[in-house]
């Protein structure tokens, strides 16, 4: 964890914003995968880690404002524990570490909570993802889980949200440490791109690798010859010549912060020139997505601007057609990329999207598109210094997709649909780094993956 005083001060900001009642944030417990003493792999909840730094399971915090108290609720480990997990610290020491004065057994809870209740105080909560930690609430709170969400404290979302979105250099040094890693698992991948390889070899060696830098995968990784589909997990495929295997994959650090990156390699090491016209366009709308990045420009304007860029290159090859600003207004481009262009990032790869995604990305000046594919912009609204996040522009041939729409004759004006039988195997490309936004700019975060057409052919070949 970090030191003491970074979540003492964490907790003197929240207060101040929150400015009355308690807070409550429930840390998460260990979940069973077929039998209660084998669990999934542990994550604590993030909210929890920010603000009270402790990796354990069951565990809650309270910020009493009013009295201007803090308090850790958890279990001291049994002699039973012990023979099993090895001596472990109190909870009492574990509250200490990050600056908590008071601790209480996880019972204690309970009692602090109705007492609470029963004098009318009010009690802030955040939406919850976790079942367990639903049904916790509906005994601490007396509130059902299907009302949850609504009943959730707007105030303390948008005071986390705050704070979280602003990384301070601890963290910023963090994710760096991350993007080592990250660089390794990408580098290694692309060089594993070749005729024969399964695609779940190299999910096992890039996981493998982010489990020995001494954390694990941010989120399950996207490894696939099939990169049409955007969020394909199925591993399953044997990598031909010819393929393009998509590898969207990040790291985490053993404090949780994220990396997130995506790279397109050529099984074989050499780009068709039909893949390569397409990657050209993709890496040219992101490297122009990036370089608009700074503080004051929303993040929205920013898509759009890929979004042209991504038309514009599509008109050159002839797959679209007419005026392209028109074209990306109405959406037409979204044939090809279905998805916003990408997301804050930091103690989750989505950041704090557990809180709710249009909290994180959008306010009261910028609001989410209701046209399809911008609709699926997670991140909107202007860039700040201190925010992390991602550009991922991509382009995907999606059979089912491009049928719809022809059937439809949907956009006929803007899309040559006759042109686009040559493409309905091609997959999908995509090319994703993490920026920094700085005081003037930004900043490309990590040691550079390769991922021109030279970079990404001259180290397939090494």
């Amino acid at each position: 964890m970090f030191r003491k005083e970074v979540y003492v001060e964490r907790r003197n900001r929240l207060k101040n914003m929150v400015k009355e009642g308690i807070i409550l944030i429930c840390g998460n417990v260990d979940v069973p995968m077929n039998y209660p003493s084998n669990t999934y792999k542990w994550r604590q909840d993030s909210n929890f880690l920010y603000f009270f730094g402790l990796d354990y399971p069951k565990m809650a915090g309270i910020i009493d404002i009013d009295n201007d108290q803090e308090f850790i609720f958890g279990d001291d480990v049994s002699i039973d524990d012990i023979i099993w997990m090895g001596p472990q610290p109190t909870t009492a020491e574990l509250a200490a570490e990050v600056g908590v004065k008071n601790s209480l057994p996880w019972s204690g809870l309970r009692e602090k909570t109705a007492d609470a209740f029963n004098l009318g105080r009010k009690i802030h909560f955040l939406p919850q993802y976790r079942a367990e930690n639903k049904l916790l609430l509906e005994n601490l709170l007396e509130v059902k889980p299907a009302h949850q969400k609504k009943q959730a404290s707007e105030e303390l979302i948008k005071a986390i949200v705050a704070l979280r979105s602003i990384k301070d250099q601890y963290e910023i040094a963090e994710i760096e440490k991350a993007m080592e890693t990250a660089w390794l698992m990408h580098t290694t991948a692309m060089k594993m791109a070749k005729p024969g390889v399964y695609e779940r070899e190299v999910a096992g060696v890039i996981e493998g690798i982010a489990l020995s830098a001494g954390g694990m995968l941010s989120f399950p990784a996207i490894v696939t010859k099939r990169g049409e589909t955007l969020h394909n997990h199925f591993h399953g495929n044997k990598l031909e010549k010819g393929d393009l295997l998509l590898v969207d994959a990040g790291a985490e650090t053993s404090l949780h912060y994220a990396t997130d990156h995506t790279r397109t390699s050529p099984v074989g090491g050499r780009f068709s020139p039909m893949q390569k016209d397409i990657y050209e366009i993709v890496l040219q709308a992101q490297v122009k997505a990036i370089e608009a990045i700074k503080p004051g420009v929303t993040n929205k304007s920013v898509h759009m601007l890929a979004a042209k860029t991504l038309a514009e290159g599509l008109k050159n090859l002839g797959l679209m057609k007419g005026d392209t600003d028109a074209a990306v207004q109405q959406g037409a481009h979204a044939l090809f990329m279905p998805h916003g262009l990408g997301h804050m990032m930091g103690l989750d790869v989505h950041d704090m999207e557990d809180l709710g995604e249009d909290y994180v990305g959008y306010d009261d000046e910028v609001k989410r598109s209701d046209i399809f594919g911008t609709a699926f912009l997670r991140l909107g609204r202007k860039y700040q210094p201190g925010f992390v996040l991602t550009v991922e522009p991509g382009c995907y041939f999606i059979p089912a997709l491009i049928e719809q729409w022809k059937s439809e004759k949907k956009f006929t004006e803007f899309i040559n649909y006759d042109k686009l039988d040559a493409y309905m195997n091609f997959g999908g490309i995509r090319i994703e780094d993490d920026i920094l936004v700085t005081e003037n700019g930004h900043r490309v975060m990590g040691k550079p993956i390769p991922k021109t057409v030279e970079e990404v052919e001259s180290l397939m070949d090494s």
